[in-house]
């Protein structure tokens, strides 16, 4: 475990919105911990620290409250809509060596055939992995793919010790000719209009 993932956590008995605005204010960030038939524990959270943390998808913060380390998983991240404040955050008590269900980022690297467009229809990919062995993303190539050329789940090359979750024929990315309705419009930009062309 990476010490930067080291976070300490305060116990909160206080829960409401009032108490949920003073904390933010305050630089913290409420949040509460679940999981393995446990109770929920409500926490504060050092704000600054754990807003970089889950920058990271799937991000594991090893948590110190009052002595004890738990060792959690983010999940979900409620913000603000509008300022993108932290409002809170959801964390899953998870133990080293047990697998979680987890979604992975699709990252599309290559260059497919000249004249085709790439369309990433799924961002996100259901997998399975072990906690402490989460990979920041899955990785597929387009190198050379030709129009009508398409990636299912099933096509793509996981990391090591992580298994499919999602459906084997869940479309990730299609490969398609460019439009041709957007070589029309790009021609009719190019062409000078019959009123400045009489003149």
């Amino acid at each position: 475990m990476s010490e930067d993932n080291k976070v300490v956590a305060e116990l909160r008995t206080s829960f409401g919105k009032g108490f949920a605005r003073r904390l933010r204010a305050a630089g913290q960030i409420p949040a509460v911990i679940y999981g393995h038939g446990t109770d929920p524990v409500h926490v504060a959270l050092p704000g600054h620290q754990v807003g970089l943390l889950i920058r990271r998808a799937n991000a594991l913060l090893e948590l110190d409250i009052d002595g004890r380390a738990e060792l959690t998983l983010v999940k979900d991240v409620q913000k603000d809509p509008v300022h993108q404040i932290i409002e809170h955050i959801d964390l899953l008590v998870v133990k080293k060596g047990e697998k979680v269900s987890i979604e992975l980022p699709v990252v599309v690297v290559g260059e497919a055939f000249a004249g085709t467009i790439v369309q990433l229809e799924n961002t996100h990919l259901a997998v399975e992995a072990e906690a402490t062995h989460i990979p920041e993303n899955v990785e597929v190539s387009v190198e050379g793919l030709e129009e009508g050329a398409h990636i299912t789940a099933a096509d793509v090359k996981l990391p090591k010790g992580v298994t499919l979750a999602a459906d084997p024929e869940l479309l990730i990315v299609a490969v398609s000719a460019q439009a041709a309705a957007e070589s029309e419009d790009e021609a009719a930009a190019a062409a000078p209009s019959e009123g400045a062309a009489a003149e």
